[in-house]
């Protein structure tokens, strides 16, 4: 009787084991699952950093003279506290702001730190000597590098603070036109400078309104020869384009290439356009919901190379050896995608 009581007991605490150890590893596997679903890079805002997952074995489409069928996306640097910026250094290297600072992110996804604190940069530019300048949401933009020759260049726009500086890119002749626009939910007031594109002129600091009719104005770049600044629209339907004019002012608008409509918001589909990038080709890149959607030299909308994680990317730039890869950064991560045109070589952006 002894003898059958204890098997009892031990047949029950072996099957208590069991259903412990199931329920434990299914715990386990759901907590996984939640972490790939949420795991995301927050924005530069701070709090708990999760990272990204990002998949290692996406390809691109076929986009005729821009990139072969199944061309590899490749993963150079995950786990970022933010990213965006995205601009090419001579030795190949790439210019981020991420971790709250200026980074930059060599070919084999190695990061040194050049700022600890960029000051809530987002967009970068280079200019012809090397001097790196950033868009910030601290709401100025400024020289930050080589840190000894760091200076705010503007604040403020007749005397009220922009909203928040996004992207810019630095002319041959050593000009700077940025974009301001709201944060996406970000409350309006009618106080408030309109959102809008400024140009800085060379060896000054005389800052004049280019254009304010652009509904939501955010990633910005030249053409390579410079007659031409785009635009991307974050709430519209259309990459912008304006002829530049000998004093750095904008003149004739006009609805270049039309974006695949991605971003929902309480008045439709929108582009949700954010960094752009050009080739020596004069293609264009803009990052979206979509992914990276490009343009040809005309404004036909050739296709889109779909980013390898949930959320959308930030930027784009052109880096790496010879410019030949077209880096994408955002949400905490850098990847790049071997082009067959290069990157345009005359400017770092």
């Amino acid at each position: 009787m002894k003898s059958k009581a204890i098997s009892v007991v031990m047949v029950f605490l072996f099957c208590s084991v069991a259903m412990f150890a199931q329920e434990g590893t299914q715990g386990s596997g759901q907590g996984r699952g939640q972490g790939r679903g949420q795991g995301r890079a927050e924005g530069r805002g701070g709090g708990q950093q999760q990272e990204t997952v990002v998949a290692t074995d996406k390809v691109t489409p076929d986009i005729p003279g821009v990139v072969k069928a199944g061309t590899k996306i490749e993963i150079v640097k995950n786990g970022l506290r933010g990213s965006d910026g995205g601009v090419g250094m001579p030795d190949g290297s790439l210019l981020v702001t991420a971790n709250g600072g200026l980074n930059k992110v060599d070919v084999d996804g190695n990061v040194t730190t050049l700022i600890e604190n960029d000051e809530q940069g987002a967009g970068l530019a280079v200019d012809s000597k090397g001097r790196v300048f950033a868009a910030q949401y601290s709401k100025k933009v400024s020289l930050i590098y080589p840190k000894d020759n760091a200076e705010t260049l503007t604040d403020s726009f007749d005397g009220k603070p922009y909203i928040r500086p996004n992207d810019l890119v630095v002319d041959k002749k050593g000009g700077v036109y940025f974009t301001d626009c709201y944060q996406v939910g970000a409350k309006k007031s009618s106080d408030d400078l309109p959102q809008a594109v400024y140009y800085i002129a060379p060896n000054s600091k005389k800052v004049t309104r280019v254009a304010d009719d652009i509904s939501r104005p955010n990633g910005i770049t030249l053409s390579p020869d410079e007659k031409i600044l785009y635009i991307n629209d974050w709430d519209g339907a259309y990459l912008l384009t304006y002829d530049v004019q000998s004093d750095g002012t904008l003149k004739n608008r006009k609805n270049f290439g039309k974006y695949d409509l991605k971003q929902e918001t309480d008045h439709g589909a929108v582009s949700g356009a954010d960094g752009l990038c050009i080739d020596s080709q004069s293609h264009l890149y803009a990052t979206t919901p979509a992914g990276v959607q490009v343009f040809n030299s005309k404004g036909e909308h050739l296709g889109n190379i779909e980013a390898p994680y949930e959320m959308p990317p930030q930027n784009c730039g052109f880096a790496g050896p010879d410019k030949h890869y077209l880096y994408v950064v955002g949400r905490g991560v850098v990847y790049r995608i071997r082009t067959i045109p290069e990157g345009y070589k005359g400017r770092a952006k």
